[in-house]
């Protein structure tokens, strides 16, 4: 009989966010008429820019045509979007990468995901607490975790603990591990790692020959003058990092779907035998196995993204979403509330009094402001009295649920 990935079964309840929706649905069906405003999902709201919809009027017809017509693309990516990347995103930083280095994807979320199937199943993982919730899934499904235990921690995960006190920048821990995951800006802290923090973590790669995993998703939002954007604006990461980054957040792709990961030559690592292997290697033998690359037409909107005027229109788009995050986080502090976050990033991190639970907190919110949010525990044991808010609405909506969130008796 055909048996089952039992590892499976040790994630608990459903992937956050889809129990979130879950609650939602619900409470809509019990109250039609309720007004309820989303300040939960990461989900941008704003049209794609003009010079995105016309690159992709013109990619649309040039499929019309036999003679511009595409096929299969490139599993790696089309030259002219890598070209745009590297510029965009590399060169205007002083960081040199090549061609072959990066990888176009149909979002982060899937190469984050996708990236452990390289490494070996005993490799021992380090992920921070609060976090993505798609880092530790991911490496359970892998079969590189223990049980669920009782504290809301998998045994054989190194937890990395971001709080309050070390400004939810972790340090790299005692012993050893082979793989660390770091997100900065944070999901869902909404803080930056300092150059100073990237440097020490890239040291202690170096010396334990581990790899870094770096989910850089949210950095066009960074503001602060002197954040890094980049890992490789640290010097020898290229020999120890992956860097993941995506079109959906800074572009508006979350239905569109395109990304990239870039993972340098300079990247190398044993096998079981001791020889040295390629990283970028593997990568590009298990894309072009089990992928076959981004759509044309979604491509040429993402080369447009680049542009002068796609750059202009792009930065108008993330002013919107910033200004949200003002908007929460003035709002919250005036009404007395402590927040972190919404300042290089789209999320804010809000804490709740001590002894008040994120999931009984995000049912109350709901119920009483009919404002959706999503709890802290969602993001690990460490993220347990914590609340994020995402600034990725309506502005007016946003504007009415700071209000309603500032009126309301909740503590």
């Amino acid at each position: 009989m055909c048996e089952i990935n039992s590892n499976y079964l040790k994630l608990p309840g459903s992937y956050l966010f889809a129990g979130i929706k879950r609650r939602v649905d619900a409470y809509r069906a019990a109250h039609p008429d309720a007004k309820i405003i989303s300040l939960g999902i990461g989900d941008v709201t704003r049209p794609l820019v003009p010079a995105v919809i016309e690159a992709m009027h013109a990619a649309v017809d040039e499929m019309a045509d036999a003679s511009t017509f595409r096929g299969y693309g490139p599993e790696q990516g089309y030259d002219f979007l890598i070209d745009a990347i590297i510029r965009g995103e590399y060169t205007a930083r002083g960081i040199e990468i090549d061609r072959d280095e990066v990888f176009v994807s149909d979002g982060s979320k899937c190469d984050v995901g996708n990236i452990q199937e390289i490494f070996s199943a005993d490799a021992r993982v380090a992920i921070g607490d609060p976090v993505y919730p798609v880092y530790l899934d991911s490496n359970v499904m892998a079969g590189r975790t223990g049980e669920f235990g009782p504290d809301g921690r998998f045994a054989g995960i190194t937890y990395l603990a971001g709080t309050e006190e070390n400004g939810f920048s972790p340090e790299p821990p005692k012993e050893r591990v082979d793989l660390v995951y770091l997100c900065s800006p944070n999901n869902p802290t909404g803080t930056v790692l300092d150059r100073a923090a990237l440097t020490r973590w890239v040291e202690y790669a170096r010396e334990k020959e581990a790899v870094i995993l770096f989910d850089s998703a949210y950095s066009a939002y960074i503001r602060e003058p002197g954040l890094p954007g980049s890992i490789y604006e640290i010097p020898g990461a290229k020999e120890v990092a992956i860097e993941f980054k995506s079109f959906s957040k800074s572009a508006g792709f979350t239905g569109v779907r395109c990304g990239f990961t870039v993972v340098p030559k300079a990247l190398r690592r044993r096998d079981n035998s001791g020889k040295m292997q390629s990283v970028n290697a593997l990568w590009l033998r298990r894309q072009c196995t089990k992928f076959n690359g981004v759509c044309y037409i979604v491509q040429r909107a993402a080369e447009a993204v680049y542009s002068l005027a796609g750059m202009k229109q792009s930065r108008e788009v993330i002013d919107y979403y910033m200004g949200n995050a003002e908007l929460i986080r003035s709002g919250l502090i005036g009404a007395g509330f402590e927040v972190f976050g919404g300042k290089n990033a789209p999320y804010i991190w809000w804490k709740l009094p001590a002894g008040l639970e994120s999931t009984q907190f995000a049912d109350k919110l709901l119920n009483v402001c009919q404002v959706v949010g999503t709890p802290g525990v969602g993001f690990g044991p460490g993220g347990e009295g914590w609340f994020r808010l995402t600034a990725f609405g309506d502005r007016a909506e946003t504007a009415e649920a700071v209000e309603r969130i500032c009126r309301a008796s909740l503590i």
